[in-house]
């Protein structure tokens, strides 16, 4: 049974060795639970190092991002996410509003970053696609780069086994089997996402930054980020941590389903980007990982007991995530998916 000890303020995101647990020896892979355990607990960020993912491809992932965002906006406005059934595509500068969580609120400025997503590509006829759940359908891909889908989707593929040996090593650090999350996985939500966050300009809004605070939406997240840095994290007593670029390493991060289905052990951390200290675009590539739309998310056995009840009511994945898209996107039930609502 996990003991419960108040997180402590962190002062620095950990860097976790994923050496020695990519084989089934026992005591490498409780070694690294343990410090996932504690980094998840104290700020829900870590690093991770030596996983395994080739440098060429996510340098691949990174050219192909700039060349897609140096094209025309006519060409990247063809390709909005309000004209896809998945919600996947390109979402322009100022189309999202993370720091209020509800863009119809007015509450924030919207941020300054444009970027483009895509999902599982799956035939339309798929039980999921057919039934609109968000991250499921044909995805939309610019006709000026034909070589771009191949690329986006292997770096996509080779995240989610990435995504898988994390979820893994999760798992163990939450005292259950290793392969306790697999069964929600079995058809996952693998999204990725372009972004690229342009200088801070002088005339921006008051707290208008490149993406204002926010905590993100599914269980686990994969960044690639690149060397300009301006990520910040806070920790519990309200500071703000840099989340400084370190090579060879991805940023671990946790969405507000594993924090529900943790009860509240595990954090799903506020976090924002800003790019005010130099005359660059920053970029950086998210990997959102996600259970299946219909999975249903409780609090699970080992994050619960007689004196630390459930806080969190049971929701499915498809429930959380179309609510987070119409605070964040200003969606309403049933809208953007399809092309007539597209602007």
């Amino acid at each position: 049974m996990i003991i419960y000890t108040p997180p402590k303020p962190a002062d620095h995101i950990p860097v976790v060795d994923l050496s020695g647990t990519f084989s089934d020896e026992e005591e490498p892979l409780k070694a690294v639970a343990w410090e996932i355990h504690k980094a998840c607990r104290d700020t829900g960020f870590f690093y991770i190092s030596n996983h395994g993912i080739r440098e060429a491809l996510i340098e691949a992932q990174f050219a192909s991002a700039k060349r897609f965002f140096d094209l025309p906006l006519e060409d990247k406005l063809a390709v909005h996410l309000k004209r896809s059934k998945s919600a996947a595509g390109y979402a322009p500068i100022a189309a999202q509003a993370l720091d209020s969580q509800d863009v119809n609120s007015k509450a924030s400025p919207p941020d300054l970053k444009e970027s483009f997503a895509f999902a599982e590509e799956v035939p339309d006829d798929h039980p999921f696609a057919a039934a609109g759940m968000r991250g499921f359908g044909n995805n939309q891909w610019p006709k000026a780069l034909p070589d771009f889908r191949e690329q986006m989707l292997e770096y996509q593929a080779t995240m989610r086994k990435l995504g898988d040996h994390v979820l893994r090593l999760i798992a163990i650090s939450l005292d259950l089997a290793p392969g306790h999350f697999a069964p929600f996985y079995d058809i996952p939500i693998p999204n990725t996402r372009l972004i690229k966050y342009p200088p801070q300009p002088l005339d921006a809004q008051f707290n208008q930054i490149g993406a204002g605070a926010h905590t993100d939406w599914g269980a686990i997240t994969l960044l690639s980020q690149d060397s300009l840095g301006g990520l910040e994290v806070s920790n519990i007593s309200g500071e703000w941590l840099e989340a400084k670029p370190l090579p060879g390493t991805f940023v671990v991060n946790l969405g507000d389903l594993m924090a529900r289905w943790t009860n509240g052990l595990y954090k799903s951390t506020m976090h924002r980007v800003r790019n005010n200290r130099s005359n660059r675009d920053r970029y950086s590539v998210a990997f959102f990982y996600s259970p299946r739309p219909t999975a249903l998310v409780t609090c699970l056995p080992t994050c619960t007991d007689e004196n630390r009840p459930p806080q969190f009511r049971p929701c499915t994945v498809r429930e959380h995530i179309d609510e987070m898209f119409r605070r964040s996107y200003g969606f309403k039930p049933g809208e953007a998916r399809v092309g007539a609502n597209a602007k």
